[in-house]
């Protein structure tokens, strides 16, 4: 398999991951980072063996035909387009853009320019979520006729040292969040028809809680308590919360109601987790993943829990099916009418009313252990 060289704009604390992981697929040959800070791109570089550039240098450098943009989200948009400007495939964390004419921009010069745009959340490509699919795909649930999907916390300003722009209009839990578990309801269900909600804010400002700033207060601008209903083209209904005004719950990450069993998919934020199917008689089973690569625990999380992370199986994915000349599976499609459903929660909650999606997109391939452990080193 060719390799395609691999350059990374931003520095932050996402790239330590993309740089750890990317040696663990083939496809992957990682050469340079960028950064507008030269002292976060050089000590990244200096800490993974890879050159530092300016970002102009990357985006003109032969041996680098995809470029990954790990900016803030405000910056995936501009940053984005540069890079398909300067003739090179992008892949993107997410979320891809912050409204849809964006996504559709980045649609129009790709087409035009004979490109690959891929973008993040790649957690639904793990072994937990593709043997929910299949089991779904196998009949194993009957049709998905709804279901219920929750992320609730209280924010990040008590670990985050800098959280001003998760409360400013293009962050929020929907967006910074809802990319995982809104790709993982189409990659199970299929695309959504239309959308309503109710949004809130709680708070009207938030303390920073740690760092520097510690104590410092920074205001709320953005809707931080979102309650949506989502309706599918299979006729479907689930609902989704996602709050970051919440100290507790009890909520499950994500249920889905068939027509023969009930599945309990574990957290999208991760590849991993127990996936249960309770059929009609009320018997559970454990849905076996433990042969799927991106399964295999590889890291500890913060309560030294062991997990699985594989981020960089959908850019290893995009390089591939670049080489064999196929769809790949978090694609421009996918990230735009998730892009949609997200902004039209917003939408919906702001004007109190129902929301007809104007996209869709086809449900990403399967991606079974054998053809994801040929991808791997």
């Amino acid at each position: 398999m060719a390799k395609l060289g691999v350059g990374i704009i931003g520095c932050g604390n996402i790239s330590t991951t993309y740089l750890k992981y990317a040696p663990a697929f083939k496809a992957l040959d990682l050469k340079a980072v960028a950064d507008i800070n030269m002292d976060s791109a050089n000590a990244r570089a200096a800490e993974f063996g890879v050159k530092a550039m300016t970002v102009d240098e990357l985006l003109a450098s032969d041996d680098i035909q995809v470029v990954v943009n790990l900016t803030i989200p405000a910056a995936h948009f501009p940053i984005t387009k540069r890079i398909l400007e300067s003739g090179k495939h992008a892949y993107s964390e997410k979320p891809l853009v912050l409204t849809l004419e964006e996504g559709e921009e980045l649609r129009r010069i790709a087409n035009e320019k004979g490109l690959r745009v891929g973008s993040a959340p790649d957690t639904f490509l793990g072994g937990a979520h593709q043997a929910a699919r299949e089991a779904i795909d196998n009949g194993k649930t009957g049709k998905i006729v709804g279901g219920t999907c929750h992320f609730m916390g209280h924010g990040m300003e008590a670990w985050h040292p800098n959280p001003d722009f998760f409360f400013k209009p293009g962050g929020g839990p929907i967006l910074d969040m809802g990319p995982y578990y809104i790709t993982n309801l189409v990659q199970l269900i299929g695309p959504v028809k239309s959308v309503t909600a109710m949004t809130s804010a709680a708070f009207s400002t938030r303390t920073i809680a740690n760092g520097p700033r510690d104590g410092e207060e920074i205001t709320v601008e953005t809707p931080t308590n979102i309650h949506a209903l989502l309706e599918f083209h299979n006729g479907a209904v689930v609902t989704v919360g996602v709050s970051w005004d919440v100290w507790a719950h009890r909520h499950p990450n994500m249920d889905l109601y068939g027509e023969l069993a009930s599945l309990y998919v574990p957290d999208p934020n991760f590849f991993g987790g127990d996936v249960t199917l309770t059929d009609s008689k009320g018997d559970k089973h454990i849905l076996d993943h433990k042969g799927h690569p991106w399964s295999v625990h590889n890291q500890e999380n913060h309560l030294g829990e062991p997990i699985s992370n594989y981020r960089c199986a959908g850019l290893a994915d995009m390089v591939t099916a670049i080489e064999e000349n196929r769809q790949h599976r978090c694609n421009i499609d996918l990230a735009v009418h998730v892009t949609e459903v997200m902004t039209s929660v917003l939408k919906a909650g702001s004007e109190r009313t129902w929301v007809e999606m104007t996209t869709t997109c086809e449900r990403p391939e399967y991606i079974g252990p054998d053809e994801a452990k040929a991808m791997m080193n």
